[in-house]
């Protein structure tokens, strides 16, 4: 299960300051792939609150990553499953050549180091 990430403790923290930065560096498509990588079988009103957006923007992002091929969904009973498709390539023209697959690991991994989560094994 996606555990209240580190970067929403810190978010929530930050809220609280009045130098609150203006900017991330990454999007809620990020965070959304992050979570799916450390659950993939997240429901989308869980995602929705780990990230901190609504449920339609929710399934805007993974209707995105699906339609991208960044992700694939399959039924699994009621639910959805979600699997990253690791050789996808970034988007940015700077680094369109990179996999995210590394990217996500760097991430998770850096995450581990933080709170003590271990990810998913269904990287």
């Amino acid at each position: 299960m996606c555990q209240e990430p580190w970067f929403r403790r810190h978010l929530s923290r930050m809220s609280a300051t009045p130098t609150r930065p203006s900017w991330l560096f990454l999007s809620n498509h990020g965070y959304v792939l992050l979570c799916i990588s450390r659950d993939p079988s997240i429901r989308i009103s869980e995602l929705a609150d780990r990230v901190g957006i609504g449920e339609r923007a929710a399934q805007k992002i993974i209707a995105d990553l699906v339609a991208d091929g960044y992700i694939t969904r399959t039924r699994d009973g009621r639910r959805n499953r979600y699997t990253i498709n690791r050789e996808a390539q970034l988007r940015h023209p700077l680094i369109s050549d990179l996999p995210i697959g590394p990217l996500v690991d760097a991430l998770i991994d850096g995450n581990k180091a933080i709170d003590g989560h271990q990810p998913s094994s269904a990287r």
